[in-house]
C-alpha cells in the first residue's frame, strides 16, 4: 500500500506517511526499506506507539492528515483474533479525541468479519470508508471464476499506474441524459452517478438526467484529463454488430481448499448460478464438517457435496474427475498457515491441475487465490486463467478509498448481484471484425443495450497488464480478432 501511495504522491509537494504500529520504529524502517524500491518524493515517518490510545495517537497528528488508513492487525503466525476490535478502536479513538479537528477525517478502515461491520459504521459514521477484506476478496474470486481475466480488470481500476476511478462534479452536463453524456468524453469514460445524498448507481437507466449537486463517476488518467468536450470521430453504424446470447446452463465448479472466505464465496456463488448447479468442496482442515455444515445460501439453485481430502495429491486430484467441472477455484489454508507455506501449497495444487490438463486434454478453467503478491509470477508457469491476490488488492482498496470518498460504495454497487457487473464479452457480438473500429462506435453499441463499454482485453502473452486496456480514447481505432474481448458494464 505504501508503494500505491507513493505514486498517488507524485504531483504533490512534500507529501509524508506517518505510520503508526506496535512495532519497533528501525525494523518498521528497515522493512519499507528493503520491500519498496522507489519512495519517489514521499518521506517516511514511522513511529512506534498503540494506535488505540489516544495519547500514542497524539504523536502523529492526526488533525493534519489528509487521510487515515487503519489497517487491520495480523500476527506473525496469520492470526486475526480480535482484529476488527483493534480497528474499532482505533476509529473510536480518532473521532472522539476531545482535542480532533472540526473538519471530518477521510477514514479508510479495513474489517475482516461482516459481523462487526454494522458497529464499525456507527462509531465512524459518514468519516469512515470501511473496507470488508474478506467479502471484496470472496466476490473478486466468484466475478473472476466466472470471468477470466476479471481480476486483473479490478487490479488496473485500483491500481494508482494507469487509469483511476474519480467522482467530480460536471456542471456541463446538468441536463443531460447518461447516455447522451457517454460521448461528451474521449479521453475519459464515464460509468455511473454518485447522487447529493451520496447514493451511487453505475451504469443507470440511460434516460436518468444529471441535477445539481450530482457527480459523475468517471474512469481517467488523471483529474486533468476530464474534459467535456465535442466527439472527435462518429460513431460508423455500419460496423456495429448485434448478437444474442444461449441461456444460461446450470453450472458444476469445484472449491479446492478452505479458508475463511470460502463461506462468502459459496454464498456469493449460490446468487448467480442457474437451477441445478453443484458445488464440490474438497480441502483438509480439521473443522471441514462442521464448516460446511453452517454454509448459508440464498436459494435452493446450488447444491453443495464436500469431502476431506489432500489437494496437494496428483493421485487424488484424478480422481475427482476435474475435467467435468466447468470451473474449478483454489484457496489456501491461509487460516492455518503463513502466507509463504499457503502460497506453496497452492502452487502444487495448480502445478498438478496443469498436468492433468495436459495428459487428459482437456482444457480446465482455473482460479486461484495467492496471499503473496511476490508468488505472483512463479504461478504464472501454472497457467492457470486468473489469480485474486487477496493481500495486493485488499491494499489497493484501501489506498484507493484514501483518495475517494465513494470507493467502497462504488465497488459495492459494482460487485453486488443486483446491480450492474463488469463483464468480459466477444468483440464480435458489438462490431466488425478485421476493419479498422473507434471506440465511439463499441460505446455507441454498448449504449443501445443499455450497457457501459470501459475497455478491451486482448490475450497476448507478451501484452503490458495481461492484455488488458481501461479507457481507451474513444476516438482511437482498433482492429478487433475472434481472441478479442471488450469490457462491458451491463446489468445482466
Amino acid at each position: 500500500m505504501i508503494a500505491e501511495l507513493v505514486v498517488a504522491n507524485r504531483s504533490r509537494k512534500r507529501p509524508r506517511i506517518v505510520i503508526m504500529a506496535n512495532r519497533d520504529k528501525v525494523e518498521m524502517e528497515d522493512e519499507i526499506s528493503a520491500k519498496v524500491a522507489d519512495l519517489g518524493n514521499t518521506r517516511i515517518i514511522c513511529r512506534s506507539g498503540d494506535p488505540t490510545d489516544l495519547y500514542d495517537l497524539s504523536l502523529v497528528t492526526p488533525q493534519s492528515a489528509r487521510s487515515i488508513v487503519i489497517l487491520s492487525p495480523e500476527g506473525e503466525d496469520g492470526s486475526m483474533d480480535d482484529a476488527d476490535s483493534s480497528v474499532i478502536k482505533t476509529i473510536l479513538a480518532l473521532v472522539h479525541d476531545p482535542r480532533r479537528r472540526a473538519e471530518p477525517y477521510r477514514i479508510a478502515a479495513e474489517i475482516r468479519d461482516t459481523a462487526n461491520v454494522e458497529v464499525a459504521r456507527v462509531v465512524g459514521g459518514r468519516e469512515a470508508q470501511l473496507v470488508l477484506a474478506d467479502e471484496l476478496i470472496g466476490r473478486i474470486v466468484v466475478h473472476s471464476s466466472r470471468q477470466a481475466g476479471l481480476s486483473a480488470v479490478y487490479s488496473e481500476l485500483l491500481d494508482f499506474e494507469g487509469c483511476e476511478i474519480y467522482t467530480v462534479e460536471q456542471q456541463g452536463l446538468v441536463g443531460k441524459t447518461f447516455g447522451e453524456s457517454l460521448m461528451a468524453y474521449d479521453a475519459s469514460t464515464l460509468i455511473g452517478i454518485v447522487a447529493a445524498d451520496g447514493s451511487v448507481e453505475l451504469n443507470p437507466d440511460m434516460s436518468r438526467r444529471f441535477v445539481a449537486g450530482d457527480r459523475a463517476v468517471i474512469i481517467a488518467e488523471d483529474d486533468a484529463a476530464i474534459q467535456i468536450k465535442a466527439p472527435g470521430a462518429l460513431p460508423d453504424q455500419s460496423q456495429m454488430r448485434s448478437s444474442s446470447r444461449a441461456a444460461a446452463q446450470p453450472e458444476r465448479v469445484l472449491l479446492l481448499g478452505w479458508n475463511r472466505r470460502a463461506p462468502i464465496i459459496a454464498y456469493e456463488l449460490s446468487r448467480y448460478v442457474e437451477p441445478g448447479s453443484v458445488l464440490t468442496i474438497a480441502a483438509d482442515t480439521p473443522t471441514l464438517e462442521d464448516d460446511v455444515a453452517a454454509l448459508s445460501v440464498a436459494n435452493t439453485n446450488l447444491q453443495i457435496f464436500f469431502g476431506r481430502t489432500d489437494i496437494t495429491s496428483r493421485k487424488v486430484l484424478e480422481g475427482l474427475d476435474i475435467g467435468s467441472y466447468d470451473h474449478v477455484l483454489v484457496l489456501g489454508y491461509s487460516d492455518l498457515l503463513a502466507p509463504q507455506p499457503t502460497d506453496t501449497r497452492t502452487l502444487v495444487t495448480l502445478l498438478h491441475l496443469r498436468k492433468i490438463a495436459e495428459t487428459t486434454g482437456r482444457r480446465v478453467k482455473v482460479v486461484s487465490e495467492m496471499v503473496d503478491v511476490r508468488n505472483r509470477e512463479l504461478a504464472e508457469v501454472t497457467r492457470a486463467d486468473d489469480f485474486v491476490v487477496s493481500n495486493k488488492l485488499v491494499s489497493l482498496m484501501l489506498a484507493q478509498a484514501s483518495e475517494n470518498d465513494a470507493l467502497t460504495a462504488i465497488f459495492d454497487d459494482l460487485l453486488d448481484e443486483e446491480g450492474s457487473e463488469l463483464y468480459m464479452r466477444p468483440a464480435s457480438d458489438y462490431v466488425a471484425l478485421g476493419v479498422p473500429v473507434n471506440f465511439y462506435t463499441v460505446t455507441e453499441t454498448a449504449r443501445l443495450r443499455g450497457e457501459v463499454a470501459i475497455g478491451y482485453h486482448r490475450p497476448r502473452p507478451d501484452a503490458a497488464a495481461n492484455g488488458i486496456l481501461i479507457n481507451p480514447a474513444k476516438s482511437a481505432t482498433e482492429v478487433y480478432s475472434t481472441e478479442d474481448r471488450l469490457i462491458i458494464l451491463a446489468r445482466d
